[in-house]
């Protein structure tokens, strides 16, 4: 459930990206319109990203773009630019053309896959034996990378020969997530936290404190102290604050997104009240990726 203030800031975002005609916002924009305190805003996009309502975009000219989750959440119907299926040609970000359907029309031929994509927008930009990847699509995010070896400029049609078909499951965080989780207190020290890990042949564990997420402390972490000779240190004097929690009914894309946004290895999840309810590491999700594919 969503707080006053975070529909209002999801609400603005969603009003200046539609004025920006789809290039992410920054937070002192949304600052501005509400008259709020970026630093505010900032925090609260912690939590928006978490939600997968809010995607960042990194670099200078990088801010925050709604998700379709966003539109949904607030009974919003979607621009057509919000669901424009990117498009890159040689590694290069096409913005001013969009994906409207594709078709494959030889996936029995061995070594031999090829695909027709109908596109909005110019087409003339774009030469034959050109690199192009197309997607990832809305709902089973298919990504479609090959070379384009024909080119239909009165219907807007791309012929390409595939090199690579990818997929991630239309599924949700909980659906991977490993529930049994061992944890640690913030009062355990450091050889009672180096049994529970070695025991469980775990690296690291989540601290809870009555059902709240403290912190994660790490294998490395223990080590450290008993190299230094800090056995009495506590799992609160060592543990990781800055750690990266995800609501469980998040997408398994947005998921990824989530990681790779934090640089980690793994999402904490947490269920509506906010309490422990998995994790899932960056191995789960490939490992279901292939399976599925």
């Amino acid at each position: 459930m969503l707080t006053t203030v975070q529909k209002e800031i999801l609400q603005s975002l969603i009003n200046l990206y539609r004025q920006s005609k789809c290039t992410s916002v920054k937070c002192e924009n949304i600052a501005d319109l509400m008259g709020r305190n970026a630093g505010t805003i900032r925090n609260q996009m912690q939590s928006l990203r978490s939600l997968g309502l809010v995607q960042g975009v990194p670099g200078p000219r990088g801010g925050y773009k709604p998700t379709l989750e966003a539109y949904h959440t607030l009974n919003i119907e979607n621009d057509p630019c919000e669901i424009m299926i990117p498009i890159k040609v040689n590694g290069v970000n096409i913005s001013d053309i969009s994906v409207n359907k594709i078709e494959f029309t030889s996936i029995l031929r061995p070594g031999n896959c090829e695909a027709t994509i109908s596109v909005l927008g110019d087409i003339k930009q774009l030469d034959l034996n050109d690199i192009i990847q197309v997607g990832p699509t809305p709902v089973n995010n298919l990504t479609v990378i090959g070379r384009i070896i024909g080119r239909d400029d009165v219907d807007n049609v791309l012929l390409i020969r595939t090199e690579s078909i990818q997929s991630i499951p239309n599924m949700k965080l909980k659906d991977v997530a490993t529930k049994d989780v061992v944890t640690l207190t913030s009062n355990m020290n450091v050889l009672d936290i180096l049994n529970t890990l070695h025991e469980n042949k775990i690296k690291s564990a989540p601290v809870i404190d009555e059902g709240q997420i403290q912190g994660v402390v790490t294998y490395i972490d223990v080590l450290g102290c008993i190299k230094n000779s800090q056995i009495d240190s506590t799992a609160k004097d060592i543990m990781h604050i800055d750690i990266t929690k995800a609501k469980e009914s998040i997408s398994l894309f947005n998921g990824i997104t989530l990681i790779k946004q934090n640089e980690g290895s793994a999402l904490l999840l947490v269920d509506s009240d906010d309490k422990l309810s998995g994790v899932v590491t960056s191995t789960d999700i490939i490992e279901k990726i292939v399976i599925t594919t």
